[in-house]
């Protein structure tokens, strides 16, 4: 028996009795449903006119004639079975569909332009990676120490954007993670990196003339948003007494409590990873103790074994895992 599909591709099944069962001589299946998109013209026709609500700016931008980017609107809407625009004379408004469609097409020729520039920019004898990491620590210990890496692996380029919440890996377009430890990263390869220690620093200037047992309670005290509850915590199990914990100004990031503290703005809980050339500097002082329990692990996040990795990733993973473990100085 021979069946032909709709893209003519033959499959031939042998006769089968109950004494013999001849084997298929070929099996080749064809896409039976093609993807359901249209011209990449139409579409940028479309998103132009949707954007500046009009056919002529439309065709001024892409070079055109307002008579194609009609066409090419009138072609897109029998494609898709949907009219996407309002024709009022000689002005056209977006129907509710169309306001839908131009957001989703809008985003997805954004995509893809980024995209491509990304392609257009990686050298053909290099490779490249996607990390996503928390900011403050990309700007406070890892980008300080990558020149290590580059010198290392010149032909290795590594790309860093912002996370501040877990997220899922799979699918993400990101090659690894550097987070902190957090059940969402179940099933994930996790690698501990750093223990963050959070300490009181503030600007040396703003002891003057205080005692330093007292000078935390007096001080104007800098808060993380995103953990309001970080200076109570320190002082119950550090006791060290603080009238009122929950008083002083909120800030997202450590990076933002880091400069507060330098501008003298008051006294920051921060990491103290963070702050160690500061420290050594002393552009910025901690004479108290450090928080005992308040504190997170970093880690990397892989989606499979380092070993089982790309070659890239694994020079990297190794890297950032021998960085953490010498814990040695930016400047060294």
């Amino acid at each position: 028996m021979t069946l032909i599909s709709a893209h003519k591709t033959i499959i031939r099944y042998a006769s089968v009795t109950k004494h013999q069962a001849k084997p298929i001589t070929s099996f080749k299946l064809g896409t039976l449903m093609r993807r359901k998109i249209p011209s990449s013209t139409a579409l940028m026709a479309f998103e132009a006119a949707a954007r500046h609500g009009s056919f002529a700016r439309a065709a001024e931008e892409l070079s055109l004639t307002e008579g194609a980017i009609s066409r090419q609107i009138g072609r897109l809407e029998a494609f898709l079975g949907v009219t996407l625009f309002e024709r009022v004379g000689n002005r056209v408004r977006l129907l509710p569909n169309g306001e839908r469609y131009a957001a989703q097409v809008r985003e997805s020729l954004d995509r893809l332009d980024r995209d491509s520039q990304y392609l257009m920019g990686q050298p053909n004898d290099g490779a490249s990676l996607d990390i996503a990491t928390i900011p403050t620590f990309a700007m406070r210990w890892l980008i300080p120490r990558l020149t290590r890496f580059q010198q290392k692996h010149p032909n290795i380029t590594v790309h860093l954007a912002e996370r501040m919440d877990p997220f899922v890996l799979a699918g993400s377009g990101f090659d690894a993670a550097i987070h902190f430890e957090h059940p969402a990263w179940t099933g994930m390869r996790t690698h501990p990196l750093l223990h963050e220690v959070l300490v009181p620093v503030c600007h040396p200037g703003l002891l003057t003339g205080r005692k330093r047992t007292s000078a935390l309670d007096e001080l104007p005290r800098l808060h993380r948003r995103q953990n309001p509850e970080a200076w109570l915590q320190y002082s119950q199990e550090t006791g060290t007494p603080l009238t009122n914990p929950a008083i002083g100004a909120r800030y997202d990031l450590h990076g933002m409590l880091i400069e507060a503290a330098l501008a003298g703005l008051g006294v920051a809980l921060v990491p103290r990873l963070y702050v160690e050339t500061e420290l050594a500097l002393g552009s910025l002082v901690a004479p108290w103790p450090e928080g005992k329990t308040i504190s997170k692990t970093f880690c990397l996040i892989l989606p499979e074994p380092i070993g089982l990795s790309r070659e890239p990733i694994q020079a990297f993973a190794q890297w950032l895992l021998d960085e953490a473990k010498q814990g040695t100085p930016v400047d060294s």
